[in-house]
This record gives C-alpha cells, structure tokens and sequence, in this order.
C-alpha cells in the first residue's frame, strides 16, 4: 500500500469544506479591496530564489535539475514570482497594480505544528504605491479578513516594525556590521536562547556591550528616543513613516489591531520598509500565523524601473491561521452540506432530473441517484451527505400529481403538488407545504 510523502496531506471533503470556506472568505474581502486574481506557475528559476538569498537557501527548497538541464525549484513563496510578472509587463500596467492568488507552495523543512513541507497561501501585494495608505491598506485588508472568518481584537495582534529603524540603529554603531545577518538575528529573538541571539548578533559585527545595547533599544517606547539615539535621518524618517502607516491603519479601521514592536523583523532580506506579523494572542498558537511588509528594491534588482510594493501572505491551509481559527471556536464545521437530494422511486428520472436541474440552476447543492440504488440506500446516501430536504420522486406519488418532501433534520414529512412544487419558493421545504 503507497504511504503519503512526509510533509504532505490529503484532504477529505469534510475536512476541505471549512478550509474551502476560509479561503472563499479570504478571497471575497480581497476582491472588494479591488484585489485581481492572477495565477503563477508551480515551477521556477532557482535563481529567483538563490540570486538574493545565496546557494544556502538550496536546503530549503524543493529545487532540482530539469531535463532541459536548467536549475528549477517548486515555487517556495509568491513575492519573487509577482515581481518578475511586474517586470515582464511593468509599463502596460495601470499602477498602482492590486494582484491576489490562493495557490500552494513547498518548502524542504522539518514538520512541525502548522507547518507543512506543502502548504496553500492567499497573497495579497500592491506594486506602484509608496505611500503610507498603501501599507494600511494591506493592514486593514488582513484585519478585516479575519474578522469576516469570526475573530476579533481580543484574538490576534498585528506586530509591527520597520527594517529602517532597525538598519539605521545598527549603522549608529561605530562598527563594520552586516546589517541583514543582525536583522536576521533579531527575527530569531524569541525562537532561540539569549546566548545564541547575542552571538549572532556579535557575529554580524556587534561586541557584547552593543548588542546588549542594540537589544535594549528594541523594547524602548518612545521612538523619539531612537531618533535621537541614532542622530541620523534614516531613523527619523523611518519612525515618521512608521507613524504615517499607523494614522492611516486608523482612519482605515485597523489600528486597533496594531502593536508596534521592533523586534518583529522578517527574516527575508528583500524587506525595506514597514513588516508586520500577525500573532494569536493568547500565546497558544505559538508561531507568527502571518506576515507581510514592503519590498520596495525587489522589483529593480529584478531588472525593472523602480517600483514601491508592499504585500501581505496569509496561509489558508497547512499553516497556522487554521489553528488560531480553532483555538478561537471559528473554525467552520467539518461536515459535508447538501441541500436537496432527489430520491426516484420506480420509472421516475425524467420527472426527478427537472427538478434537480430547476433547483441547481438556482444555486442550491442537489444531489441524486446515480447507482440505481433502492429508496432505503438513497435515503441512508441521502443523510451520509447532511441533505436538509429530501423530494421523493416516486411513481405512486406521480399518479396523484405529488411529490414527498421530507425535513432530514425533524424527520417529518409531507406531499407538495408537483406541479407547483418550484412553485412556492426559492428554496422550497418541508415548512412551505405542512
């Protein structure tokens, strides 16, 4: 028997229902932000990748040579994929361009609680706009989505920073420090022990003393403080934007949301600007469920024009947005949901598909017999599947002009004319004929 690849998962309709459901919601608030649906390929360059990660990353990647002997690798994320699209038809777009995908990605990497080697992302980005409302719009956008899926302000907490302030504090250093390995250093703040952050930290440049110092400076409360710290315009035009996002996140409805916490970093180095990760608050979901920021260099270092962007990603499936859904009680229901199933009894499928094809055209999910199976199967198919109304279709019923309609839930039942049947509502029930 063939065993399923570590990492991957199968999904079973009752398990792909909530999950469908997440990601129809997701995707509904994206459109009415005026997102456009894109699609990518699953398969790239592994330069993409390589190119402004280094060779190291290779470990991380479903990468491989193909065929035609180029270097390939199962697309690990969007953002490098949506900014080689900006470059390929960058001055045929109307700016600023508004893009959505839901599509799965693969990452090498060691299982663990919502982590999956596969796993399905909804990405939101907008190329073409630097201005503090095109980052508060990616805010409100991830803030309104999860609200529409059930939560609230009590469940989840959007960190937010600025890899200027923390760049331009490192460079206030009179030292020699290679400013990404530190940020990278201050991403794994909180995942690794004391000693080893700071080691890390001294290995991109620091001594003790200033990393204990650099540290100190993240958890300080009045930007000012780090304006004058540093005494360069980098840091103070870093926190005046800083604060520009967190005034339109205001008026945009998602400040509330908003914790301003400089240790939040973001481990990719294509960051330049605000970055923010979505936490659950309660600390029982422990990993960042989410994240996002500005790349404003990533389309030029692609090869095109200078272009601002700013993107947010959040997983739908094999990822940790389920979990916090379930540790909040919103998860939606893992069940199959029908709403009618057709049962024919006799000579009865001319008769029973008009009202199948009738009640489908009108939106409602409608089963019926496909294996010619005896009324007692169908009806025992017919409560497998969760169907709310059951119309038999029968020819004893037929003779009289009727039809039997049966609540699946209350267990009564009744006989509606057939003529008439479609007659009395959208979605006509037991209610309408008892």
């Amino acid at each position: 028997m063939y065993e399923r690849i570590k990492g991957f998962r199968d999904f079973y309709p009752a398990e792909m229902s909530p999950h469908r459901e997440t990601i129809d919601t997701i995707e509904s608030v994206a459109a009415r932000y005026g997102f456009r649906e894109i699609a990518t390929p699953a398969l790239e360059h592994a330069e993409l990748w390589t190119d402004k990660s280094g060779d190291d990353i290779v470990d991380e990647l479903y990468a491989f040579e193909d065929k035609g002997g180029r270097h390939v690798t199962m697309t690990p994320e969007l953002t490098p994929t949506v900014a080689r699209m900006v470059v390929a038809k960058g001055q045929e777009l109307s700016k600023p361009i508004k893009w959505r995908s839901t599509r799965p990605f693969w990452r090498y990497e060691q299982v663990q609680q919502g982590r999956f080697r596969e796993f399905y992302q909804t990405n939101v980005d907008v190329f073409g706009a630097s201005a503090p409302e095109a980052d508060a719009e990616v805010l409100a956008f991830a803030a309104d989505a999860l609200v529409e899926l059930g939560l609230d302000a009590e469940d989840f907490d959007f960190r937010v920073s600025h890899r200027d302030i923390l760049g331009g504090l490192l460079d206030s250093f009179d030292r020699d420090v290679d400013t990404e390995a530190a940020i990278r250093a201050v991403d794994k703040r909180e995942k690794v022990e004391p000693a080893e952050y700071y080691g890390m930290l001294e290995n991109a440049g620091l001594t003790y003393d200033e990393a204990r110092e650099f540290d100190d400076l993240l958890d300080v409360d009045d930007r000012q403080e780090l304006v004058e710290f540093a005494g360069t315009d980098r840091v103070r035009d870093a926190v005046e934007n800083l604060d520009a996002v967190l005034d339109a996140a205001e008026d945009f409805g998602a400040r509330e949301y908003c914790t301003v916490a400089l240790d939040t970093a973001r481990g990719l180095d294509y960051y330049t600007g605000i970055v923010f990760e979505c936490f659950d608050t309660t600390g029982e979901v422990g990993r960042s469920v989410f994240g996002g920021g500005r790349y404003d260099d990533l389309i030029e270092d692609f090869g095109g024009q200078p272009t601002p962007a700013v993107g947010v990603a959040l997983g739908v499936m094999n990822s940790t947005l389920p979990l916090l859904l379930q540790r909040a009680g919103v998860w939606p229901e893992e069940a199959l949901s029908t709403d009618y199933y057709v049962l024919t009894v006799g000579d009865t499928r001319a008769e029973a598909s008009d009202i199948a094809r009738e009640l489908r055209s009108r939106g409602h999910v409608v089963e019926t017999d496909v294996a010619d199976r005896g009324f007692g199967s169908q009806l025992g198919y017919a409560d497998g599947v969760n169907a709310e109304t059951v119309v038999v279709v029968g020819e004893r019923d037929l003779s009289n002009g009727e039809v039997t309609v049966k609540d699946m839930t209350s267990g009564d039942e009744t006989t509606a004319p057939f003529d008439s049947f479609l007659d009395e509502a959208d979605r006509p029930t037991y209610d309408d004929f008892a």
